[in-house]
């Protein structure tokens, strides 16, 4: 006597399963992750799933287990954009994997200091420099946000180069330009005329170990610690946008909430002046600016 096959689950079953799944494992937005990795899985939008899940639409056994599997990996705190390959960035849809550090949102309101800043310069062509880009993420926001303005990134990992040309090549903005250099060392023949400088350093001091697994297991440590303070990458960018930036041009810093204080004397002692701190959309300190005198 044959048995019936058991009916296929249906999306809410397993989305109900997989967001307890990752709430037992204290990922941060579990619900928001579990429909994610389900909308990537199934080649969706997430408006799309949700109206899926309203029609009470069943899910295919090779679509639930590979779902599973995205599932326990994140449940094992690895980074949700490592699984779906993607970080969105403001308006962009970013490459990302291990050995690249995964854009933030909020360093996009530094993205949009520095594009501010960027469209009030004047001339018809305004330079803008991204130093230790990774993704690429601040670089490509400008160049596609400032049409008229050229971008320069710099960037001087092997691994998240991969990533960074990778970005670019996607992108394709015919105004941004990428270097595999070391920031210290970036784009001599740009001296004196570059009118915004903008960096997201690394700048976690080294006793400082991140709390969350996502960033303590998966970032690259190069991207994270900038020594004993956190500022030692910042103190080489002082002294590198001071023979970058021409007069009145600006650098344009992210930092932890607390160190905004510390750089502005750092930026101040080397020569810059109106220095000022921003808050992120949070309200935490994130960006501290400064203009070459």
């Amino acid at each position: 006597m044959s048995t019936a096959p058991l009916p296929a689950p249906t999306l809410t079953e397993v989305l109900r399963a997989a967001t307890a799944e990752l709430e037992a494992a204290f990922v941060p937005t579990p619900q928001v992750d579990a429909e994610l990795l389900a909308a990537h899985v199934l080649g969706m939008g997430r408006g799309e799933l949700t109206a899926a899940v309203f029609r009470g639409d069943a899910i295919g056994a090779e679509d639930a287990a590979r779902l599973a599997e995205l599932i326990a990996r994140r449940a094992s705190r690895e980074p949700l954009q490592h699984l779906t390959g993607v970080a969105p960035f403001r308006h962009l849809e970013l490459r990302v994997g291990p050995g690249v550090f995964v854009p933030r949102p909020e360093t996009e309101s530094v993205a949009q200091i520095a594009i501010d800043l960027l469209r009030a310069a004047a001339g018809p062509e305004p330079v803008a420099v991204d130093l230790g880009t990774g993704s690429g993420a601040i670089a490509l926001a400008l160049a596609t946000e400032v049409p008229h303005a050229r971008v320069h990134a710099a960037e001087n990992s092997v691994d998240a180069f991969i990533w960074t040309k990778e970005n670019f090549a996607l992108v394709g903005a015919p105004n941004a330009r990428l270097a595999f250099i070391d920031l210290e060392h970036a784009f001599p023949e740009l001296d004196g005329t570059v009118s915004v400088l903008v960096s997201n350093p690394p700048y976690v001091p080294d006793d400082a170990i991140p709390r969350d697994p996502e960033v303590r297991l998966w970032d690259p440590p190069a991207a994270l610690y900038g020594g004993a303070d956190g500022l030692d990458v910042v103190r080489t960018l002082s002294r590198v946008g001071l023979r970058l930036v021409h007069p009145g041009g600006s650098i344009v810093i992210e930092h932890g909430e607390l160190q905004g204080a510390a750089i502005r004397g750092i930026l101040a002692d080397d020569g810059w002046s109106a220095t000022a701190t921003h808050p992120d959309l949070t309200m935490r300190d994130r960006t501290t600016t400064a203009v070459r005198s």
